[in-house]
């Protein structure tokens, strides 16, 4: 396989292969040519695509007040598996009355087992509102269709056009949805195909791919932060991170240092894919070479969450000792002045 094949493969225990991890059968180490056009997305920066599983809806009255909030009460239409397009508030109840008739009528249900998946399809600014629309329903047709029931909406009052998809856990076959850290790559990865098929410039790399270590905030803890309070797993970071400035601790878990040196083999890589390249008699093949070299040379130096709350600490201590308190300033000042 090519150096680079490492790169973009999903850190899940079990991955599904993905037509660019499929090697060429003549010259296995060579790139070939979907392995290439993904290689040119990633050092162009391509925009990545955000599919996230938001809720699980567990009650009926959960599941109506879901349905309620992503068709804003009627007031947005929504499309179910069929086709159809429920608008006001009839069609809103039309929905909820079908499904949670059907949430009755299931009595092998656990009694904490999901009613419903939901999930956010989302792009940056700027991107095509109906395009990310259309990739939606492709996707969910594609994912879903003829095996669970489910219903989209697109909302287009944030900046980043975003679409909310309701997925019925129990599928007609009598099979319920559990959706694993390797579906949710797959999901992303169809997600940008649909995409650009529609023209749109999208990728679906792994954080790693991208030279990040560090876990993006999760939901839960933003919300939080936003009511001024400070969530209990970073108060229990920053008291770690404090010991470690003292001295007491190491500064990174056995997980942030395999994500660390995780992260040089990536770079490695990129590096040893350029090398490959450079060997070419192909002018395209160096050009695309020195793209890569520089793509690796932009790349943000790894950092996990307690180097960046430590390097905060340590400049606040340097910030304090440079800065006389307030007794000293005090006693330094002149008699007359005081």
């Amino acid at each position: 396989m090519p150096p680079i094949s490492y790169v973009w493969r999903t850190p899940v225990k079990k991955p599904k292969r993905a037509k660019w991890e499929i090697p060429d059968p003549v010259e296995p180490g060579k790139l070939t040519p979907a392995m290439r056009a993904r290689l040119e997305r990633i050092v162009a920066k391509a925009p990545e695509v955000m599919v996230k599983i938001t809720s699980r809806t567990k009650t009926v009255a959960h599941l109506k007040s879901h349905l309620g909030y992503i068709t804003r009460e009627g007031e947005l239409g929504a499309e179910t598996e069929t086709g159809a397009v429920m608008e006001g508030r009839q069609g809103l109840r039309d929905i909820q009355s079908r499904w949670a008739d059907d949430a009755a009528l299931d009595g092998r249900r656990r009694r904490d087992g999901p009613l419903s998946h939901n999930v956010v399809f989302s792009m940056p600014p700027g991107t095509a509102p109906t395009a990310v629309r259309d990739a939606v329903r492709a996707f969910a047709v594609e994912t879903f269709g003829g095996r669970h029931d489910f219903v989209f909406v697109q909302h287009l009052d944030d900046a980043h056009p975003h679409v909310h998809l309701t997925v019925r856990s129990l599928g007609y076959d009598g099979q319920r949805l559990n959706p694993r850290k390797g579906d949710l790559a797959t999901w992303r990865e169809q997600f940008a195909a649909e995409l650009r098929l529609r023209g749109v410039d999208a990728e679906a790399t792994p954080r790693r791919a991208r030279g990040k270590v560090r876990k993006s905030e999760r939901g839960v803890i933003r919300a939080i932060k936003q009511r001024g309070e400070q969530p209990r797993i970073e108060r229990l970071v920053r008291e770690e991170v404090v010991r470690q400035a003292r001295g007491l601790e190491t500064l990174a878990t056995p997980q942030e240092v395999k994500g660390i040196e995780r992260q040089a083999v990536i770079r490695d890589g990129y590096r040893r894919q350029a090398e490959e390249l450079k060997r070419s008699l192909s002018g395209a093949d160096h050009e695309l070479a020195t793209q890569l070299e520089q793509f690796v040379a932009d790349m943000p130096a790894p950092e996990t969450r307690r180097g960046r709350l430590l390097k905060e600490l340590r400049r606040g201590l340097e910030k304090a000792q440079l800065q006389p308190g307030v007794e000293q300033r005090e006693r330094e000042r002149p008699e007359r002045t005081r």
